[in-house]
């Protein structure tokens, strides 16, 4: 398993696709599949569109139309990040792609995406790459 440390601003989706291309690369696996995990409640990974970047930027414009970019009133969670909270839990900790002849089987324009939605933060994610078996 390989980890990776990434420095994140406010709420942004960070490209972390080279790092999960090189941990495949350098694991030797030819088949199988990588799973890219987030160990923190108020981030999350996802794969989505790479070519053009008012993808993300849509997605950001959704996800705060949807929870806000600040607590409501309401919410009793005392840091005041549950907005971070809900983002994290819609998007998800994980992604698995399979692997095949030594490759990420991600499509044309799609990137992997570690998702912040409470920083600025220092942050890891995992990735873990399994040997398919016959």
């Amino acid at each position: 398993m390989r980890s990776f440390e990434l420095k994140t601003s406010a709420f942004a989706f960070h490209d972390i696709s080279a790092q999960v291309k090189l941990a495949v690369r350098e694991s030797g696996v030819k088949e199988g599949i990588c799973v890219v995990y987030c160990p923190h409640t108020t981030a999350a990974i996802t794969i989505n569109e790479n070519a053009d970047p008012d993808v993300q930027r849509d997605l950001k414009l959704a996800l705060i139309d949807a929870f806000g970019d600040s607590d409501r009133p309401e919410f009793r969670h005392f840091e005041g990040n549950s907005h971070a909270h809900l983002k994290s839990s819609l998007i998800g900790a994980s992604e698995t792609i399979p692997i095949a002849n030594g490759s990420l089987m991600l499509g044309t324009w799609q990137g992997v995406y570690f998702c912040e939605f409470d920083g600025p933060r220092n942050r890891k994610f995992y990735v873990q790459v399994l040997e398919g078996r016959d």
